[in-house]
């Protein structure tokens, strides 16, 4: 199969002929139909999160069961699925307690000792991220990995589910719980902090404030829902924020991955008030707050994919996309073929989308 090889960071990734073992027991092969380009692929281009390369990175995506191992029963071959980035066991306290996302087990996640590395390429082992390596025209993933869909779904639609959309209105819905006519500021107005944008707005939270550098992307964030917008390359965003609400924000959602726009988040908050830090801050990164700030009952809390319950939620964010409560098709800004995929890091990094998709196969 083809595929986006990155070789070492801050490299231009290769579009390389890789070889893909046949699914083990547990396992499932997917063509990859559509993927999607997200920030924290870019956190492993640039380094800033650490993966053995030669890597397949992509963990945004959908796909068409081609073929089951043995002891798989959830999907069969034909099915339409997106892929989940963070695969479930069942088994696990965290799996049987209803939080899938933080599941303790990771037997599934990397192939069996017996059964060999998924990817090959002249003989030699690749990564493949989030268990997934969706910049490849194939996948061999676990079962846990899988939410089925209805094929009445677009597929290039039910890929942005598989992240962007799941991480930003789950972390509204699920992690934060964000309670009717609340108000509440996203810092950073990229495919995750749209989707937090969208979350307010089914919330139905009182007030949702957009933070951005670049004017475009505040655009982007008032036709998805924001009723106010602040430039912070232009302003103090925590002191435009407070003075525009009179220090009433409950919820301040970062989106980014960012150390600065973190401690904002915690800044623009009022007493009792909550940051929820969404976006995938660099490793080994710290985040410094005041100490005096915690007698005030403020909160800064993690969200890792939305706290999502994939079986259950992801189905139910298509569901609401098709009541047109929620934008998906308008998320999507540019495609580009997988030859191209330097181009959509560099127009990510640009500022230049809200998410760019990488069709392989509909």
């Amino acid at each position: 199969m083809k595929a986006a090889v990155l070789h070492q960071p801050n490299q231009p990734l290769t579009v390389e002929n890789l070889d893909l073992r046949d699914p083990a027991r547990g396992e499932v092969l997917v063509r990859t139909a559509t993927t999607g380009v997200c920030h924290s692929d870019l956190h492993f281009v640039e380094g800033l999160w650490p993966i053995r390369p030669p890597a397949v990175l992509g963990h945004e995506a959908s796909g068409v069961v081609e073929k089951i191992g043995d002891g798989v029963s959830y999907v069969k071959p034909g099915d339409h699925v997106i892929l989940s980035f963070s695969p479930f066991c069942g088994r696990c306290e965290m799996c049987t307690t209803g939080r899938p996302h933080l599941c303790t087990d990771a037997s599934g996640r990397d192939p069996a000792p017996e059964a060999g590395p998924r990817i090959t390429w002249d003989g030699r082992p690749v990564s493949q991220m989030a268990s997934m390596g969706s910049f490849g025209e194939m996948m061999v993933v676990p079962e846990g990995g899988l939410v089925r869909i209805d094929p009445e779904y677009s597929l290039e639609t039910a890929a942005l589910v598989g992240c962007s959309v799941m991480t930003g209105v789950g972390a509204v819905l699920n992690t934060a719980k964000v309670p009717e006519g609340a108000t509440m500021v996203v810092v950073g107005c990229g495919g995750v902090g749209l989707n937090i944008i969208q979350g307010g707005q089914l919330a139905n939270a009182g007030r949702i404030i957009a933070v951005d550098l670049l004017d475009n992307k505040l655009e982007m964030a008032k036709h998805f829902g924001a009723t106010d917008t602040v430039n912070g390359s232009q302003v103090d965003a925590v002191q435009a924020v407070r003075e525009m609400t009179k220090d009433t924000v409950d919820f301040a959602f970062e989106a980014i991955g960012n150390v600065k726009a973190a401690r904002q988040c915690f800044d623009m908050v009022r007493r009792g008030g909550t940051a929820v830090i969404v976006g995938m801050l660099p490793f080994g990164s710290e985040v410094p707050l005041p100490g005096a700030a915690f007698l005030g009952e403020k909160k800064a809390i993690g969200c890792f994919y939305g706290s999502t319950r994939q079986r259950v939620d992801m189905p139910r964010l298509l569901n609401f996309y098709r009541q047109g409560k929620l934008k998906l098709d308008e998320l999507v800004t540019r495609r580009y073929e997988l030859g191209q995929i330097n181009d959509a890091f560099a127009a990510m990094k640009n500022g230049e989308v809200a998410r760019s998709v990488i069709p392989m196969s509909n």
